[in-house]
């Protein structure tokens, strides 16, 4: 007698408990997030300089150890790197959040504590994106990539706000310790989850300059991934450019405060909710290649408003309107473009290659951070995103020149 695999992501206890411990771990980072860069700029006084030198010390570690994690990760269980980054994480926050009340911080032991959360990260992030898979059927991954996507565009949508709100009424600090807290919990509903995750076979002749080789040379000698990849380490340098100066911007041109900030914030969170709830379905109707590149194209226009912006309520408007547009776009692509990446990878290459693509996307980021930072000190903020705007165009326009556009995903029978 044949069984019948269940139709519902939620019929899987283990993506469920990974699923809920994404979902509290996402709002205390996203409330944290808006309250590192008010850390920076209020309680530290500093400038657009140095809030891109601890943006780019968080992201840095991707670029150093990116690749290698993802070679690591291809060796081990994932689920206990899940528990040990959450716990690493947490104890970093709860140094940060108590050195700043102990009025001991400055912005050189700051960028160096939020390396080592960057670090957690991208090991997180590398064991993350190759457990999912293994979690339920491949057919249902859009789908459980959508409920992540959805999970972490609603903690998008709330954090800010909250953390606005928060710092407002508490300080910047606690709201950093009470993020401490979420990765515990997080840390705890995946360690409870059962996982049916055997241990790789060991290779009795692997080596870590081949693997890296080999997982490099899987995605960029891939058909679709190869153009998929360039087009994303773009997109995250233009993207990165723009967003470490906009709260910058937003506070002391537009005079902004953080309750403002959060809200303008939270829009993008709203409309990802969106954006991830119509993928599986916009994927299945007119091909998950064509609404990646649809979807791409949202974000350059979404940072055009921020260029007219005023001080006050119509440049809170605006901003809020291209952050709607920002989000949506993001949830959109998302969860289809994460599930075609490891449907067409096989498993024992799959830590390898999102850890290769994740690793210059984020390490992007901590090139571009400084750089953005540097550039809005000596010329302002708005002509760093306007460059950020034509960055994104560019890659809007590489994939939509690709062999991406008709990707699609396969079934059961081709992924295995």
């Amino acid at each position: 007698m044949t069984t019948v695999a269940p139709q519902r992501v939620t019929a899987y206890p283990a993506f469920v408990r990974l699923w809920l411990a994404d979902a509290v771990s996402d709002l205390g980072t996203f409330a944290s997030a808006l309250a590192l860069q008010l850390l920076v700029i209020e309680v530290l006084d500093a400038d657009q300089l140095a809030v891109g030198v601890v943006r780019s010390a968080q992201w840095l570690p991707a670029l150093l150890l990116g690749a290698v994690a993802g070679v690591l990760i291809d060796r081990v269980r994932r689920r206990p790197v899940l528990v040990a980054s959450d716990a690493a994480s947490a104890l970093l926050f709860t140094a940060i959040g108590g050195l700043a009340l102990a009025d001991a911080l400055t912005v050189p032991v700051l960028a160096v504590l939020v390396f080592g959360v960057g670090t957690a990260s991208i090991f997180f992030n590398a064991a993350h994106q190759s457990l999912l898979p293994g979690l339920v059927p491949v057919r249902l991954l859009p789908a459980a990539n959508a409920r992540v996507e959805q999970a972490s565009t609603v903690a998008a949508s709330v954090g800010p706000l909250v953390g606005g709100a928060l710092v407002r009424v508490l300080s910047a600090p606690v709201v950093l310790l009470a993020n401490a807290a979420t990765f515990v919990v997080s840390a705890v509903l995946v360690g409870t989850a059962r996982v049916e995750e055997e241990t790789p076979v060991r290779s009795p002749d692997r080596h870590l300059g081949r693997e890296l080789r080999e997982g490099a040379r899987w995605v960029y000698r891939h058909r679709t991934l190869a153009p998929y990849a360039v087009s994303l380490h773009l997109w995250f340098f233009a993207d990165s450019a723009v967003m470490t100066v906009l709260v910058f911007f937003a506070v002391r041109d537009l005079g902004l405060g953080p309750v403002a900030v959060g809200l303008v914030l939270s829009c993008a969170g709203v409309a990802g909710v969106v954006g991830a709830g119509l993928a599986p379905w916009a994927g299945a109707r007119f091909g998950l290649g064509r609404v990646c590149v649809a979807a791409d194209w949202l974000t350059p226009l979404a940072f055009v408003p921020a260029l007219v912006a005023p001080p006050g309520a119509a440049g809170v408007a605006l901003l809020a309107a291209g952050q709607l547009l920002h989000g949506f776009g993001a949830g959109l692509k998302g969860p289809l473009d994460l599930s075609h990446r490891n449907a067409v990878t096989p498993p024992r290459l799959r830590g390898r290659m999102n850890a290769t693509i994740r690793s210059l996307n984020w390490g992007s980021i901590a090139v571009s951070a400084p750089l953005a930072g540097a550039a809005a000190a000596a010329w302002g903020n708005r002509p760093v995103i306007a460059a950020g705007v034509v960055g994104l165009a560019g890659a809007a326009l590489l994939l939509t020149l690709s062999p991406f556009r008709g990707a699609r995903m396969p079934d059961d029978t081709a992924a295995a």
